[in-house]
């Protein structure tokens, strides 16, 4: 009885031994399959994290270019605004100047009649005229002083004469009403002049009538 006591008392401590073993393996085991399935999952988020930070570096970047691109469109529009703008303002500026400068240019031509008749008027007037009559002579120094004034009003506005007498024809100047073989004058010159000429500032108001010397 006390043997068969024995075995069985020997049975229970190799069961309670084993199971120890078991339970004290087994925690182990799971601990270490935990850890290698933890660091596939860090692993494969790592690369799904890497892949989407990829993807979305591109998606910015070709959003970057292209509001660069319209960037570029756009300051490329206003660079030609401004420089259209600028054109029309000197266009408009400079219209103005010249409908300041030569708004009287229809007054000027008509009042050149007045000024070629006071001209001729004095120019035939013999000295010897002068001196045998007084009152003559006092009316003729009042179309000069006459004259002279106009002149000066003339030459205030920009209106100047046009005396080319020797100068080389200039067709934006000078009107060869015609040509005629001068000996001493150099062919192409004006030899002579018919009737003055005018300009406002720098635009012929009445081109000088002449005549051109050619090759005898």
């Amino acid at each position: 009885m006390a043997a068969i006591g024995a075995r069985v008392f020997a049975r229970s401590a190799l069961y309670r031994q084993i199971t120890a073993t078991t339970f004290t393996r087994s925690p182990t085991s799971s601990v270490r399959f935990l850890t290698t399935d933890v660091k596939e999952n860090v692993s494969e988020n790592k690369d799904s994290m890497k892949d989407e930070v990829s993807q979305a570096e591109k998606q910015l970047q070709e959003e970057k270019s292209k509001l660069q691109k319209q960037l570029d469109e756009l300051t490329d529009k206003y660079k030609r605004a401004l420089a259209e703008t600028e054109n029309v303002r000197n266009q408009n500026k400079k219209q103005l100047e010249d409908i300041r400068l030569y708004a009287i240019q229809g007054f000027c031509k008509d009042l050149l009649e007045i000024a070629d008749i006071l001209g001729q008027a004095t120019e035939s007037v013999q000295k010897s005229e002068l001196d045998s009559s007084p009152s003559f002579k006092s009316l003729f120094e009042g179309l000069k002083m006459t004259e002279s004034q106009l002149l000066k009003v003339f030459s205030r506005h920009g209106l100047t004469k046009i005396e080319p007498l020797g100068e080389k024809f200039n067709p934006n100047l000078h009107e060869a009403l015609f040509e005629l073989p001068v000996p001493d004058k150099t062919p192409g010159t004006v030899a002579v002049v018919s009737k003055i000429g005018y300009k406002l500032h720098d635009r012929t108001v009445r081109p000088a009538i002449v005549g051109v010397a050619k090759a005898p």
